[in-house]
């Protein structure tokens, strides 16, 4: 059975994908910190803190988090990992979208070409809903549906 919650679209498009899902804040620079600094081919998240994510794969992944958190590197970061080809394929914030995470992935998408798509404003019963593994349908009116 399916679900759907309705989001506000920063970055909108029509993707689908496998969903990460953590219930902490996502720090950016830690999370992909190794992978930019080993140049890998995958970006392992490497935040220790955010047992959640800490290890996995987020390469074309469609990460289901409630907000970002870090410094004001977490923009460069963006357009980094969209450089390198290990980005995720969107990102779906239960709540608002802050201005740095914002900023990086309009850089990633204008100046890389890499849109990673990105909807925010989704609630917490989003991330109630949403498990690792499942099947994300993301569409450019900020509709997501879980599969």
């Amino acid at each position: 059975m399916s679900r759907a919650f309705k989001g506000r679209a920063i970055l909108p498009g029509n993707v689908e994908g496998e969903a990460l899902v953590t219930s902490m804040g996502f720090n950016t620079y830690a999370s992909f910190y190794m992978s930019m600094h080993t140049h890998t081919e995958t970006a392992e998240c490497s935040d220790s803190g955010n047992q959640d994510l800490y290890g996995k794969n987020m390469t074309n992944k469609i990460i289901c988090l409630p907000k970002t958190i870090g410094s004001t590197s977490g923009g460069a970061v963006w357009q980094r990992v969209a450089q390198m080809g290990i980005a995720p394929k969107a990102m779906l914030f239960s709540q608002k979208i802050d201005s740095l995470a914002a900023g990086g992935l309009i850089v990633a998408d204008v100046w890389m070409g890499k849109r990673i798509y990105a909807v925010d404003e989704l609630g917490n019963n989003f991330l109630e809903h949403v498990k690792n593994g499942d099947w994300i349908r993301v569409r450019e009116d900020g509709t997501i549906t879980i599969l």
